[in-house]
């Protein structure tokens, strides 16, 4: 059980942390993309600009020649160091870029920096003719065979340009421009702006090209670190997931302990509560079963003792009087007498299995109910009627109270002839000589949604139930009377029976007891209008099981 719980736990939780991790570093590297990219486009920009008007600075002093001119004799008088030693002062901070010059035709005069090794030959055209159409230095040259423009780049790499769909991003100062500038590079990024005189005219161009690696490595580093801090936070949510499993899978497997020792017949088996969450419910309601289940054995071990012993003892006594009999030990004169005992001992062996018989029917659902109106009250009265003989041998004090003369309810007439009956043999066989035996008769007024009932309860006055066994009245095989000094031929199903056919009719039957004084049984049934043929009710001879 540990394992697999255990085991699902953790996958769920990583493939939930893979996701946001996933969803993450796509978040972050979209975020620091754009970031670094608006921030290197800025700063090629600016170097760019830069170069570009210090080189405007320069030729201002010789206007009377163009641009390639200038920097040839630049060059031929030893001052190129000076140009190069310039721009390369503008690019400190920025060692991946390289500046490239050009004539106004985009044509390549000179380099510096990072790929200044690897420079194309002079004259090579490094601007293709949509930059230039845009700044009015050059003239589209597409042809009517295709649509596209293409320039040579440094480095050789070879770019392809649409002419209707211009990739060109052209602002009052130059462009921007994304070249595969050298074949370890493919994110570089140009930007070129023109060189102009001291009346504005373009004399050139300066295009600043950049590798990227800042941003590459601001990336790389910026995702290392998001990897890094997920590891660690794995880390940390699979020790905070094994103790916090361990703390929930702990009392589980206590449970499931103690689950398997029930099983096995230890019905004393407890587990420790812990807490008050879900789990503290689950041992609490395992504690209950297993006190219900302790209750129930020593039920079921007390009915078949029980059961046994009221087997054996009328079979006993019919087998012994029977042989007494047929030997002739018993006299002929004294056969009639113990023949009567015989009956009457077959007539509690019939009791006892009519009783088991109805506890099998009403737990399979084989017995049907016939609902029928009839008077409750007229019942009640023949029940009392049939136990005259022995409230007459009690001395009992009967009191018959009915709020109305007839009072009709809608139930099974037979089974509850059956449970009244049952009851009130109960009442008097436990009643104290001399004392009150009541049966009251009242109607309840309809409350939350309930419809009109009649409430029926016999009172009797006698040891009464205590305290401690008053929850398991209505259990199978409940006995009050554990010693048998009183209730000699019950068997412990009559309230079990009795519950079982009220819970059938929807209503309630209850008890209360005030131990060593009296004792009283309640129970409701749906009230309802007098059959439209009126009869009067009969008499149903009912036995106590």
């Amino acid at each position: 059980m540990f394992k697999s719980i255990f085991a699902k736990y953790v996958t769920t939780f990583m493939a939930l942390l893979l996701t946001i991790f996933l969803l993450l570093i796509f978040i972050v590297n979209s975020v620091v993309s754009n970031y670094s990219l608006r921030a290197e486009q800025g700063h090629v920009r600016g170097v760019a600009i830069s170069c570009a008007e210090n080189l405007s600075e320069l030729y201002a002093y010789s206007p009377e020649v163009g641009l390639e001119t200038f920097i040839d004799a630049d060059v031929a008088a030893g001052t190129a160091g000076h140009i190069d030693r310039l721009l390369n002062a503008i690019m400190t901070n920025f060692e991946d870029m390289t500046v490239y010059v050009t004539d106004t035709r985009g044509g390549f005069i000179f380099c510096t920096g990072k790929a200044a090794a690897t420079a194309p030959a002079r004259g090579t055209s490094i601007l293709d003719d949509t930059y230039l159409a845009a700044f009015g230095t050059g003239i589209p040259t597409a042809t009517p065979e295709t649509d596209r423009e293409r320039s040579i780049l440094p480095g050789g790499a070879e770019v392809a340009r649409v002419a209707d769909e211009t990739e060109t991003e052209v602002d009052t100062l130059g462009a921007f421009m994304e070249y595969d500038l050298l074949p370890d590079s493919p994110r570089s990024l140009a930007y070129a702006t023109p060189v102009r005189d001291a009346d504005g005219t373009p004399v050139g161009h300066v295009v600043v090209t950049s590798t990227a690696e800042s941003w590459s490595n601001l990336i790389s580093d910026t995702l290392q670190s998001v990897a890094v801090a997920g590891l660690w936070i794995l880390l940390a949510a699979l020790i905070a997931l094994y103790f916090i499993t361990e703390h929930t899978i702990a009392p589980l497997r206590e449970i499931r302990s103690a689950a398997r020792r029930l099983a096995m017949g230890e019905f004393d088996v407890r587990v420790n509560v812990h807490g008050r969450d879900e789990v503290a419910e689950l041992a609490m309601a395992f504690n209950r079963m297993a006190t219900d289940l302790e209750s129930l054995d020593r039920m079921r071990n007390s009915f078949v003792a029980n059961v046994s012993h009221d087997l054996r003892t009328p079979m006993t006594t019919i087998a012994g009087f029977i042989d007494g009999i047929l030997d002739g030990v018993i006299p002929a004169s004294e056969r009639d007498h113990y023949l009567r005992v015989v009956s009457d001992e077959v007539r509690r062996l019939s009791r006892l299995v009519t009783a088991l018989l109805d506890v099998s029917r009403l737990q399979a659902g084989d017995r049907k109910f016939d609902m029928q109106p009839f008077d409750i009250c007229e019942l009640g009265r023949q029940i009392l009627i049939s136990f005259e003989q022995k409230i007459d041998e009690r001395h009992l004090d009967v009191e018959f109270l009915c709020e109305e003369e007839r009072m009709f309810v809608l139930a099974d007439r037979d089974a509850i002839h059956q449970i009244l009956y049952n009851i009130c043999d109960n009442a008097i066989k436990f009643s104290t000589p001399g004392g009150k035996l009541q049966m009251r008769f009242c109607a309840l007024l309809p409350t939350g949604g309930r419809a009109r009932t009649v409430a029926v309860t016999v009172y009797n006055e006698g040891p009464g139930i205590p305290p401690e066994d008053i929850p398991y009245v209505f259990e199978r095989f409940y006995k009050s009377d554990k010693s048998r000094s009183l209730d000699k031929t019950g068997v412990g199903l009559g309230m079990f029976i009795a519950k079982t056919i009220i819970d059938a009719h929807k209503e309630t039957i209850s008890v209360e007891s005030e131990y060593g004084k009296n004792c009283a049984f309640t129970f409701t049934l749906a009230r309802t209008e007098p059959p439209a043929t009126k009869g009067r009710a009969g008499y149903v001879q009912g036995g106590n099981p």
